[in-house]
């Protein structure tokens, strides 16, 4: 077997299935998950000890009471002009166990023309830092792992996704891996200065307006907006689970968490996360 082998170190999420659990359960505390039949999200990507509530929290409401035959994670990181980028492997290491990917769909993806193939030792944390989670929530189904560009072509993909899906009659949830906005000299994006009127600021300007675009399904604008307002990292992959939420019929997302790194670890640069589902 073709197993795509852990790249982040372990401070990104831990190397044991007890820690694994142990932090899960954490980050549940107190959760309920809402009643519905969710079928895709929006989930942060920093390591477990910044982002890995909110994550959880929105992959154990995908999971609520049903199985699916694929998880698709659509991971981010790639700029407007790059195709997207398939992982080709038969499965990933995780701290619980081998995930079955499907390799023969993202075969297909690549050689229809759709996706490029991930390096072996290509390594970005917007998918891996998902996959333990998904193993977790979702022990008996198939990883589809591709990233969407910050571009309509995201939109493209998850027509095309769906449509794979639909021939082979599999059921499917779907997650977007992205933060929000990338505040402070780490990150070289300081627009409103220093101190608390800048976390003021991403909190209810900044990430505020990338959520409400989220939630009201307006892919095209939240791209538009991406650039010009730098409020996530990953346009692409919110693109990409609001197209496949309005192929599927609904009409708005909902807000399950919102926090920033300075909430966790205050400091001059911080990163906003935010949990949606649709």
């Amino acid at each position: 077997m073709n197993v795509r082998r852990r790249m982040l170190p372990v401070g990104w999420y831990p190397g044991a299935a007890k820690e694994c659990e142990r932090e899960i359960d954490d980050f549940l505390a107190g959760f309920e998950a809402p009643k519905g039949n969710w079928i895709a999200g929006v989930a942060p990507h920093a390591g477990w000890g910044f982002s890995g509530r909110a994550a959880a929290r929105v992959i154990k409401t995908l999971s609520s009471g049903r199985n699916v035959d694929r998880v698709v994670i659509f991971g981010g990181h790639l700029p407007g002009g790059h195709s997207p980028i398939a992982y080709m492997e038969d499965a990933w290491e995780t701290p619980f166990g081998t995930q079955d990917s499907d390799a023969e769909f993202a075969y297909r993806l690549v050689n229809e023309g759709y996706a490029s193939p991930a390096n072996r030792n290509f390594s970005d944390n917007t998918i891996e830092i998902q996959v333990p989670l998904v193993r977790y929530f979702f022990p008996d189904s198939k990883i589809i792992a591709v990233h969407s560009p910050s571009s309509e072509n995201a939109m493209d993909l998850s027509r095309t996704v769906k449509s794979f899906l639909d021939e082979k009659g599999l059921t499917a949830v779907f997650l977007g891996s992205a933060d929000l906005t990338h505040y402070g000299p780490s990150y070289g994006f300081s627009p409103k200065g220093t101190g608390s009127s800048s976390l003021k600021w991403v909190k209810e300007e900044n990430d505020r307006l990338l959520i409400e675009k989220a939630i009201a399904m307006n892919a095209t604008d939240l791209i538009r907006e991406a650039v010009i307002r730098q409020n996530t990292c990953s346009a692409g992959p919110i693109a990409s689970v609001i197209e496949i939420a309005r192929l599927n019929g609904i009409n708005q997302g909902k807000l399950l968490d919102y926090y920033t790194s300075y909430d966790v670890l205050p400091g001059p640069s911080f990163v906003g996360y935010a949990a949606i589902v649709y």
